[in-house]
């Protein structure tokens, strides 16, 4: 993150969306997507990276994925909403390829994909770039912009979710 702040680099993913799509030509449509995307090579090679190292993570350096351990209230409240305790990292009922393939899943995945992209793009940012580079700038529109974020995943979690499952 110094290193980041020191050359005048911020750090985020979200950025890389646009960058994608001015590589893939929006720009020719659209003047949002019209600018150097060479400047942001850094970041592309950032996004890489972490997609490379994520991959020699999960598969050379883990050991063999085991349940979450979270609280019985949490799984009582899985329950409630025909979720099993998770044998992984995630409830199958959400990241499981039978259920993603469904009309309910493609759409769920679809709308919130739609939905965090965006309010990425309204925030300025997403998560990563606000909460780790605009915090540690002390910018306030980041600080509103990270509780906001808390407050939509409370929002999620309690009642959207439920409805939903």
């Amino acid at each position: 993150m110094f290193a980041l702040l020191f050359f005048g680099k911020q750090f985020g993913f979200s950025s890389n969306l646009r960058t994608i799509c001015t590589i893939a030509g929006a720009g020719k449509k659209v003047k949002f997507f019209d600018f150097d995307w060479k400047s942001q090579a850094w970041n592309l090679m950032f996004l890489t990276g972490s997609i490379i190292g994520g991959y020699v993570a999960k598969n050379f350096l883990s050991y063999q994925e085991e349940p979450v351990d979270i609280s019985p209230k949490t799984i009582e409240r899985l329950a409630e909403m025909n979720f099993q305790a998770p044998t992984g990292m995630q409830p199958s009922e959400l990241m499981d390829w039978s259920n993603v393939l469904t009309i309910k899943g493609f759409l769920i995945l679809a709308l919130g994909g739609l939905m965090i992209g965006f309010g990425s793009r309204y925030a300025g940012g997403c998560t990563s770039g606000h909460a780790i580079s605009g915090l540690s700038n002390l910018q306030l529109p980041s600080l509103v912009a990270v509780i906001g974020f808390f407050i939509g995943g409370l929002l999620m979690t309690h009642l959207i979710l439920p409805i939903l499952f």
